[in-house]
């Protein structure tokens, strides 16, 4: 996936200048006669494989260009920066705003300069700056209606992707070849490494858990979804922004928008949904209101022209539950280590481990593994 834009592009938040802000501007038809004769930019996000930035910006004249932006990075941690770019995830995320953003019914930012070089290891995003109310928080839980939001985007984002050409002919979705089999000779690494470290910081059960899984990882990996569409792989608290645009004061505010699609792939819809009602929103807000939640997702895929039979459903959700719990057990080993990054990875794998326990996924895996299909 090319630089489009054959020339150079700024690799981090420093080296973005108001010149290359005006070009981008002046593309997407906002900047006219005006330029740029302020910039500033500070730090913004918690994202552990990539660093994000806001740019303030002021302009000689009116214009109808935005006062602020937001950029993302490739990592500045080596660490970190080296387990994105062999997971092809700047790959995956610039993919998604050059290809598919525009075309499906899930809020994101406004993307104005989507690059990356030819080793996948720095990149740009330039977007919107969605100035939300609030960001999701991993640690701090969310409200039942945020969950509802979260549970109505997920529907829109696989309703309008299942099966769809586009997303299954994307080359950059599938990875490069021998991946998988290197991600599961690393993830046996990773659960060493997480039952080390966290060792009596979760319940015997869980960590048991986490053993199971270990042992079937290559069998999880395998797995064929049976009606393919685009998932965020992510789908979780700390990349969702909530109340959008309320800091604008102008117009009216959405509730959910989601953002982070360095995971995105083709896979089964149920693993956003059981990742997100696993280590997304936690077991005291999930257990009283599950049902519900899963009876929203099948409306609103019923609604939008994907129906889901409840078995069926029933059956995926056990499945995808276990994302959770690999993506926590994995990411532990290969990013950078943080204070917030440990206590967000065991919140991930403690509500993915009581979700997956409450519904014997580590069963229904082993049932999916006999009949090749999830």
């Amino acid at each position: 996936m090319p630089n489009r834009s054959g020339g150079e592009f700024p690799t981090t938040a420093a080296a973005v200048t108001p010149r290359w802000i005006e070009a981008q501007l002046a593309r997407a038809g906002l900047l006219g006669d005006a330029r740029i004769t302020g910039l500033a930019w500070q730090a913004i996000g918690t994202g552990q494989v990539g660093d994000t930035a806001r740019f303030t910006l002021t302009y000689d004249r009116p214009t109808a260009a935005p006062p602020t932006l937001a950029g993302k990075f490739a990592s500045a941690d080596p660490t970190s920066r080296g387990t994105a770019a062999a997971m092809m995830l700047y790959v995956k995320e610039v993919g998604f705003y050059r290809e598919l953003a525009a075309g499906i019914a899930v809020r994101t930012p406004r993307v104005y300069a989507a690059e990356i070089n030819a080793e996948g290891t720095d990149f740009v995003l330039l977007f919107e700056d969605l100035a939300p109310e609030r960001g999701g928080n991993q640690l701090e839980g969310c409200t039942l209606a945020d969950a509802e939001a979260a549970i109505r985007q997920a529907a829109a984002l696989h309703s309008a992707t299942i099966g769809h050409p586009k997303v299954l002919g994307a080359e950059w979705l599938h990875g490069r070849e021998g991946l998988l089999a290197e991600i599961g000779r690393l993830y046996h690494q990773a659960h060493a490494i997480f039952r080390e470290r966290y060792d009596g910081q979760m319940s015997p059960e869980a960590m048991a858990l986490c053993d199971e899984l270990d042992n079937r990882v290559e069998g999880w990996l395998g797995r064929q979804p049976e009606e393919p569409c685009l998932i965020h792989g992510d789908f979780r608290l700390d990349n969702m922004l909530f109340g959008v645009g309320a800091k604008h004061g102008l117009g009216e505010v959405e509730p959910i928008a989601i953002v982070d699609w360095q995971t995105c792939a083709i896979g089964c819809a149920m693993t956003d949904v059981g990742y997100f009602m696993g280590c997304g929103i936690g077991s005291d807000l999930r257990r009283p209101n599950e049902a519900a939640l899963l009876g929203l997702y099948a409306e609103e895929m019923a609604r939008q022209g994907a129906p889901i039979a409840q078995d069926v459903m029933m059956r995926r959700y056990r499945i995808g539950a276990l994302h959770g719990l690999f993506t926590a057990v994995f990411s532990a080993a290969f990013v950078v280590r943080t204070e917030r990054g440990d206590a967000n990875f065991l919140s991930m794998a403690r509500g993915a481990a009581d979700l997956a326990l409450d519904h014997d996924s580590i069963g229904a895996l082993d049932a999916m593994m006999e009949n090749s299909a999830c």
